[in-house]
């Protein structure tokens, strides 16, 4: 291949090839015996760039070798990493991965349970977990770099999901986030978010599964394909295939009641051929046992597979089934084997406590390759489950749906046995997201060609729903966030109440409704942050900076204020002293073109008055006629006078007086001049300012000379 390359382009590539050993990824990628996926090989890069990454890719597609990449990354820097999981036993299983790759000593666990090492440089832990040591200011955040939040799509989940937004918005601007998403539609809308309240943020999206999966429906004895042809299984086209038309025509049959019109009694069958062909009808459409599925799926080479049932007693109840049917599924050497680990991993437990615990129900059970697995069982149970289901020792796992949620279990299929259950409210369908996570565990990669997601025929079954569940490959991530009493008082504790507010602000529920108010809030935040960089520097032996220029700052306000108040009260002085002018006045103009002396020919007050009252119905008051010294005859208004007018000396106007003649102007302007040396308009005082009055500009003068 390199033959075909040019000098340059050889070149070119021997460079490209020596800056790709130079990165934190090249040893990385040596650690694993596969190629990384090139969603894998962009988000790996976005952070050894220094940015945060959101992926978003179908269950059981690598999402967490980014994660790990993390946690690479913080002990090659050496700086912490927090690995974040929903429930604890994802925390456990993460756990014993992380140790097994860079030892006890540097990897912790902290969930209710147990608390390991928890100043090690890679944690794992439970989102709730890191919610509570960022509000306690824990220590144990100094010097973290990473944080990688499992199963990010959580924070949808109506009782816990707030947890996650809390975290994201509370952990400190210097920690990188590592969201790990199953496929959302609005995956760049999440991101934007994460970018406005975390920093520079990478969205990377996979669609595509590694295994192909196959939808049935199980109704008898007969498996039904879900669609009619098969040809995009979880690509970009699966919500566009058609639904078996076989399966339609069975639910239209199954669901399809005859009535004789002629019979009164309301509610009765026909005849009873009519009801007997109808039991036949029926008989062959009945939902099968527990067993009996198992037994199917086991001839059809579908094993091993888990069957998600939405209670814990459903589930004991199950692996019970199978045992009063006499189910095996394992070989004697396999029987063998089972027990031999068994009783290992069990062997620091008393014999008492072990029979108290159903031990040898369990183990037997196991040894015919049949198990349960829920929240309830003993935690070293449950780990010698997913142990021998992963060693392919247990061919049966009956489940609840907390399975579901990452644990590494897959199988080569997945059974429903129902789409309802129960949501802490009532019984609901289950949605297009919880279908795709359930079904998204069949299917091993690098170990199955292809995986199978099998629904029982239940009564009622529209396949019509099931298709669209089935054929919804994304699912909009909504924000669950509702401030809670506990989170307030946490908030207040911790940041106080303006701060609190702020935090509020920023969640993703917030953004979903309005993101201008989250980039707002978040940019008043990043100012306040940087403002209190500053405070230190404004502090030497002369004094606080701050509070000279605080007090400079209140001098000027206050000065301005009585300023304004001032010139206000002069304006209305002014108009009240031009009201008390008269014809024969003499008054000097202070401002404007006619400064000067002039004469009062006519003071121009409206006639109508306001009932005694010093108001006009001219907007402008009184607008007296003068005559100047130079001769001319104006008429003036309030805005010439922004002092209060006085009378300084009396005339007396000739009554042969016309103001339209040249000459009674020139010969009254001349004696109006003759009177001026005799006026002296300066000898009136001058009212003092208010400031030089006022105890508060006194008070802050004194201070700012301290």
């Amino acid at each position: 291949m390199t033959e075909d390359l040019t000098p340059a382009e050889a070149y070119a590539a021997a460079l490209a090839r020596n800056a790709e050993q130079a990165t934190a990824l090249a040893p990385f990628r040596e650690m694993y015996d596969f190629d990384l996926d090139p969603f894998q090989i962009e988000a790996c890069k976005a952070l050894e760039a220094g940015k945060g990454v959101l992926v978003a890719a179908p269950t059981g597609s690598g999402k967490t070798i980014v994660g790990e990449f993390a946690v690479h990354l913080a002990l090659t820097q050496g700086r912490k990493c927090f690995y974040t999981t929903p429930i604890k036993a994802l925390s456990n299983q993460k756990y014993a991965d992380l140790v097994k790759r860079y030892g006890a000593d540097k990897v912790g666990l902290l969930t209710g349970d147990n608390s390991v090492n928890g100043d090690a440089p890679i944690v794992v832990m439970t989102t709730e977990v890191l919610r509570n040591m960022l509000y306690a200011g824990s220590q144990a955040l100094s010097g973290l770099g990473y944080v990688v939040m499992d199963e990010v799509h959580y924070l949808s989940d109506r009782f816990r999901g707030a947890v996650w937004e809390e975290v994201i918005i509370h952990l400190p601007e210097s920690v990188t986030l590592v969201s790990l998403s199953a496929t959302v539609s609005n995956a760049e809308e999440f991101g934007d978010w994460l970018d406005t309240v975390r920093g520079d943020t990478e969205v990377i999206v996979s669609e595509s599964r590694p295994v192909p999966l196959w939808q049935h429906v199980l109704a008898g004895r007969r498996m039904y394909d879900l669609f009619e042809e098969e040809t995009d299984h979880g690509g970009r086209g699966a919500s566009r295939r058609e639904v078996n038309p076989d399966l339609l025509r069975l639910a239209r049959t199954e669901n399809t009641r005859t009535y004789n019109p002629r019979d009164r009694r309301r509610g009765k069958m026909v005849r009873e051929a009519d009801r007997e062909r109808e039991r036949r009808q029926r008989s062959r459409i009945w939902t099968p046992g527990r067993p009996e599925v198992i037994d199917r799926l086991d001839a059809e080479g579908l094993l091993p597979a888990i069957t998600f049932i939405f209670s814990r007693a459903g589930c004991e109840a199950a692996v019970q089934q199978c045992l009063y049917a006499g189910l095996r599924l394992n070989d004697d050497e396999a029987r063998q084997r089972v027990r031999e680990i068994v009783e290992e991993r069990t062997a620091s437990i008393p014999g008492e406590d072990l029979h108290v615990l159903g031990y040898y129900e369990w183990l037997e059970a196991l040894e015919r390759g049949i198990a349960a697995h829920h929240a309830g069982m003993l935690p070293t149970f449950k780990e010698v489950v997913e142990e021998l289901f992963v060693r392919g020792l247990v061919k049966a796992v009956f489940a609840t749906e907390t399975l579901a949620l990452g644990i590494n279990m897959p199988a080569r299929s997945v059974v429903l046995e129902k789409l309802v259950k129960w949501n802490g409210e009532q019984h609901a369908d289950i949605t297009p997201g919880e279908y795709t996570q359930l079904t998204g565990r069949a299917g091993r990669r690098g170990i199955d060609v292809e995986g199978h997601a099998v629904v029982l025929w239940q009564r009622g079954l529209d396949p019509g729903h099931l298709a669209g569940l089935a054929g919804t490959r994304t699912y909009p991530l909504r924000s669950s966030f509702k401030p809670s009493y506990n989170m307030a008082v946490n908030l207040v504790d911790q940041f106080g109440r303006h701060r609190s507010r702020e935090l509020l602000e920023t969640s993703f529920a917030q953004f979903q409704a309005d993101r201008s108010v989250v980039g707002i809030s978040r940019q008043v935040q990043k100012n306040e942050e940087g403002l209190e960089g500053y405070r230190e520097g404004m502090t030497c032996h002369l004094g606080d900076f701050e509070e000279y220029a605080l007090l400079r700052r209140d001098l000027k306000d206050r000065e301005t204020e009585l300023a304004k108040q001032g010139a206000a009260q002069r304006r209305a002085q002014a108009a009240g002293s031009l009201e008390k002018l008269k014809p024969g006045d003499v008054i000097h103009v202070p401002t404007g073109k006619f400064a000067g002396l002039a004469l009062v020919l006519d003071p121009g007050i409206p006639a109508g008055r306001t009932n005694g009252h010093r108001g006009f119905e001219h907007h402008d008051g009184p607008r007296p006629l003068v005559l100047t010294a130079e001769r001319q005859v104006k008429r003036l208004a309030s805005i010439d006078f922004p002092v209060p007018v006085e009378a300084l000396e009396r005339m007396r106007i000739p009554k042969s007086f016309n103001p339209r003649s040249p000459q009674s102007r020139r010969d009254l302007a001349s004696a109006l001049r003759s009177k001026a040396g005799h006026i002296n308009p300066e000898r009136h005082r001058k009212d003092r300012s208010a400031a030089a009055d006022d105890r508060e500009i006194a008070r802050l003068r004194a201070a700012l000379r301290a």
